[in-house]
């Protein structure tokens, strides 16, 4: 497993900013367990979500790894998920949260207003786990992918429970996420 909190800390993007944007589209939408200033929803576009990453610190272990979220280029596409406002003393825990195989990389925001509507964009963060990292699953076939998830459990928790958890946000938010629900239906066959 691949330690990238040090990696992370060179990453900095904002230098010198008292404020920073982060975009979560994964378990970062519905457990914010850091310190925000605000909070509001956001899309960003040319990337989908997918459970490609594997999880061997988290909602699996090394040897039966989960699946988590993260993020490919699409054209076209548009990721929902939720914008963080925080001060850059916040990114040191969540670079050792999102420490297996997740880079800092920096992204266009679009924020929503209540009807989804665009109101204002901004820079900001995410976790970006890229096909180069070596807790990358990529793609398989979502019968396969929902049963690894049914089947993981690491000290966060059953995996089970994190993709149940993003659905359910992703509802909340008014998102639409083909990819997500499809997994969730799935999972309920095991």
């Amino acid at each position: 497993m691949l330690d990238t909190t040090a990696l992370n800390q060179q990453r900095n993007f904002f230098d010198g900013h008292a404020e920073i944007w982060l975009f979560g589209y994964g378990s970062l939408i519905w457990k914010a367990d850091f310190a925000y200033l605000e909070r509001r929803p956001a899309y960003i576009h040319g990337w989908e979500r997918r459970f490609w990453q594997g999880s061997h610190d988290h909602r699996g272990t090394p040897e039966a790894p989960g699946r988590v979220a993260t993020l490919i280029r699409a054209p076209g596409a548009v990721c929902h998920g939720m914008a963080y406002r925080i001060t850059p003393e916040v990114l040191a825990p969540l670079d050792v949260r999102e420490k297996n195989g997740y880079l800092r990389e920096k992204v266009p925001l679009t924020f929503v207003d209540d009807n989804g509507d665009a109101i204002k964009q901004s820079e900001g963060l995410i976790y970006l786990a890229s096909q180069d990292n070596p807790a990358f699953l990529g793609d398989a076939p979502l019968t396969d992918i929902a049963w690894q998830i049914a089947n993981a459990h690491g000290p966060s928790g059953p995996n089970r429970d994190y993709l149940i958890n993003l659905a359910k946000a992703l509802r909340e938010l008014g998102a639409k996420d083909a990819h997500i629900f499809a997994l969730e239906q799935q999972l309920e066959r095991f």
